[in-house]
């Protein structure tokens, strides 16, 4: 009988080989050879999964991003205290490098950062992603704040604190700064925009 294989199960594996060739290398080693040595299977089969370098590098983005997010649900979802304030500190210390998971990730959106600065249809891919987590932080800061809803004034706040987060991160990956500091500064940041 024919072995069953399981293609969501290898999808993620070459997405996995990925991520580790990009956080090593950059983007620009991401060759579909490489993958496949890295993966350690045959070229051809990265192709039938994948196709194209190109689909490769988005689709695996895309693999990265949902994992990630699931990742974040589950232990934001965990979190004693499920306060605004707190649910706001949980999203943001999720764009934070804090563990080698998340630091891999860090590494592999710094890699696509810098193909996306020289590669504008590249670049353009990336920003046609809707705004999801913008309104996730704008929704939650208008409960911090006593609101139904969020209006633009949240919305702005929602941007700066991702700015932050996204400055914060890179501090860490360099060493400047760690994660108790980290979060040191975005609870000051969040208790400045909720006492507003």
């Amino acid at each position: 009988m024919p072995k069953k294989v399981d293609h969501e199960s290898q999808k993620r594996k070459i997405a996995e080989a990925v991520w580790r060739i990009a956080s090593r290398a950059g983007l620009e080693s991401v060759t579909l050879r490489q993958v496949a040595a890295e993966a350690r299977m045959s070229t051809r089969l990265v192709q039938y999964y994948f196709g194209t370098r190109d689909d490769l590098l988005r689709i695996s983005l895309d693999i990265l991003n949902n994992s990630a997010e699931e990742e974040a649900t589950q232990r934001i979802g965990r979190q004693q205290d499920q306060t605004p304030s707190a649910l706001l500190r949980g999203v943001l210390s999720e764009l934070l490098p804090a563990d080698e998971s998340r630091r891999i990730r860090q590494l592999v959106h710094v890699a696509y950062f810098v193909r996306a600065v020289s590669d504008e249809t590249f670049a353009a891919s990336l920003r046609s992603t809707p705004p999801l987590l913008e309104h996730l932080i704008a929704g939650l800061i208008a409960a911090g704040k006593g609101n139904k809803d969020a209006g633009p004034l949240e919305m702005i706040e929602a941007e700066a604190l991702l700015g932050l987060a996204d400055g914060l991160s890179s501090r860490m990956l360099l060493g400047t700064y760690d994660y108790r500091r980290a979060l040191e500064l975005i609870d000051w940041q969040i208790g400045q925009i909720l006492k507003a």
